[in-house]
């Protein structure tokens, strides 16, 4: 729904992008009757070969590509991207913010960074201005994610991603610990929102406000209750905050 309210001219690459990192997120996360290590290596080299070449007979990858070179975007993003999502194929456990911190970099910052490449059209001047409020966000994102499906992640795949956290005896104080880190991303990521060029504005704010909402559920869910299910927005409150959210950005309120 966020994507659709970004201008349409760069609406498709960031389809694009996302095409890119869902694939190999489900590769990692979902492929359980296949040597997922075998699948990936395949699909890293054939990301190679599509970077070098500019084309590749996957239609994912090709999309992929072209949004790449049409906005320079860096080679180290995508490398830190594919390193932290091969993490997922061995590693269960983050025991500290070293781990945690550079995972997330890979997994949602350079995300983050790659969507402002488009954003502001490979403005460098602007894109270095805007880098440290688009990982901010990312990393807020992600963390909303890893909190929502901790009941997922840790009996459906044996993850952990929160370090110095017991997650079998998950309480108050640490979950109130993990969503004040969160709402400190937010803060930043919020500020970046504010100079993002108008093709991309409304869209991101978008994003923002529905895991703001998301983070306001996971904050009034009892910390057990968090661990044993899956907390989600119902589509009727989405098209609420697509509403209201409309109606603050028309007003000019997103300032």
């Amino acid at each position: 729904m966020a994507t659709k309210m970004l201008a349409p001219s760069i609406r498709q690459d960031i389809y694009n992008i996302y095409g890119f990192v869902r694939f190999a997120d489900e590769i990692v996360d979902s492929f359980h009757d296949y040597d997922k290590e075998t699948l990936f290596n395949r699909f890293e080299e054939n990301l190679h070969y599509a970077l070098n070449e500019k084309i590749s007979l996957n239609p994912i990858l090709n999309s992929f590509q072209e949004t790449v070179h049409k906005y320079a975007i860096d080679l180290d993003s995508i490398n830190a991207f594919m390193k932290s999502m091969r993490l997922d194929l061995s590693k269960n456990t983050y025991k500290t913010e070293e781990e945690y911190n550079s995972y997330i970099y890979g997994s949602a910052d350079v995300v983050g960074l790659m969507c402002l490449k488009v954003f502001v059209k490979g403005d460098i001047i602007k894109y270095n201005e805007l880098k440290e409020y688009a990982m901010a966000l990312g990393s807020a994102f992600q963390k909303v994610n890893f909190l929502r499906d901790l009941k997922e992640d840790f009996e459906g795949l044996s993850r952990t991603y929160f370090p110095n956290t017991n997650l079998e005896a998950l309480d108050e104080i640490s979950k109130q610990i993990i969503i004040d880190d969160i709402e400190g991303d937010f803060k930043k990521g919020y500020e970046g929102i504010l100079m993002l060029p108008t093709e991309a504005k409304f869209g991101v704010f978008m994003a923002y406000r529905y895991y703001r909402r998301l983070l306001k559920k996971l904050q009034n869910t009892p910390a057990l209750e968090i661990k044993n299910t899956r907390i989600r927005v119902p589509d009727y409150e989405k098209f609420g905050l697509l509403t209201r959210s409309y109606v603050k950005y028309q007003l000019k309120l997103v300032k």
